[in-house]
């Protein structure tokens, strides 16, 4: 299997710098396979430490040690995806994936600071990340996301993909056209940036000015609401659905939070929302919009969720 390196990276060898130059490829993926930037991390750090536990003269008989690193990090994930079923199961709340900032809005990375953290600066956020799809990618089987992700993200062929699900090229096909009709059923068709973020600033102000008829006018009729707790956080253990319903929800939230400050925000390369009590963020919110009004809504608490958002 080949690599397929992002612009500017060098050739692939067995030197530590281009091993190391791989990382970047390898989050991105892990990150897109799993929706968990902790999780991806643990993928790339398990890869490494396998390619390091190999003898020096078997790395070195490696052809393309890049290939190696994303066929192994493949493979995790894919043994990850089969066990996070029946975790996810016992989940306070809705499970939604992790919710990524903008490079410049990473905490302990502010703009014109310098160099952000590493991995911060090594999630490419693109069409791939935003919370609406992450959430597809969810309802797919392992075989299916790591099929899709591995062809219609990152271009490997078919033959490649086979490789690391274990199936024939034929069978690869076939998962990643069913993928691809699952992501067609759940998507709206993507509003225009321009609109998208008037919507989610217009809904910050009715939100922050306890209209609830303001509210109802941007929440499409058959909004849904879902609210990510886990841990020791108190979550929506069900999905609040409806314009109305969402919009009283929100008001009543706000009353029993005093000092909620909201703040406009790109969560996974979209225009999102983040609250903060006291300085420090305890929520982030995703929106998917459709046409003139707000389809969905992802509320994220879990604090584990919450470090690129929170760490100094």
């Amino acid at each position: 299997m080949t690599t397929r390196s992002e612009p500017g990276d060098g050739p692939s060898d067995a030197s530590l710098s281009a091993i190391m130059g791989e990382r970047r490829q390898l989050i991105n993926l892990a990150y897109r396979l799993l929706g968990s930037l902790a999780d991806a991390e643990d993928v790339v750090q398990e890869t490494y430490t396998r390619w390091y536990a190999m003898p020096r003269r078997q790395r070195d008989a490696v052809e393309s040690p890049g290939g190696w690193l994303t066929t192994v990090a493949s493979r995790i994930c894919l043994d990850l995806l089969g066990s996070a079923r029946a975790r996810r199961e016992s989940y306070v709340g809705e499970w939604i994936p992790e919710p990524l900032p903008d490079r410049g809005e990473w905490a302990g990375g502010p703009p014109g600071g310098g160099a952000p953290p590493d991995p911060a600066d090594r999630v490419t956020l693109d069409e791939s990340v935003n919370m609406a799809f992450l959430v597809v990618l969810e309802s797919m089987t392992p075989a299916e996301r790591v099929a899709f992700i591995l062809h219609d993200v990152f271009r490997y062929s078919f033959a490649e993909v086979a490789e690391i699900v274990g199936r024939t090229p034929g069978a690869c096909r076939q998962l990643a056209s069913s993928a691809r009709r699952r992501v067609r059923a759940g998507q709206a068709p993507s509003a225009p940036a321009a609109r998208h973020a008037g919507l989610v600033r217009d809904f910050k102000q009715a939100w922050e000015a306890k209209d609830i008829a303001a509210l109802i006018g941007l929440l499409a009729p058959d909004a849904t609401a879902v609210g990510d707790g886990g841990g020791l956080v108190s979550a929506v253990l069900h999905p609040v659905e409806g314009g109305e319903p969402i919009a009283r929800y929100l008001v009543d939230l706000t009353a029993r939070a005093p000092g909620l400050a909201l703040l406009e925000r790109t969560v996974n390369g979209q225009p999102g929302l983040v609250a903060q009590q006291d300085g420090v963020t305890v929520v982030v919110i995703a929106f998917e919009v459709a046409g003139d009004r707000i389809r969905r809504l992802w509320a994220v608490r879990n604090p584990d969720k919450l470090r690129p958002w929170t760490a100094g």
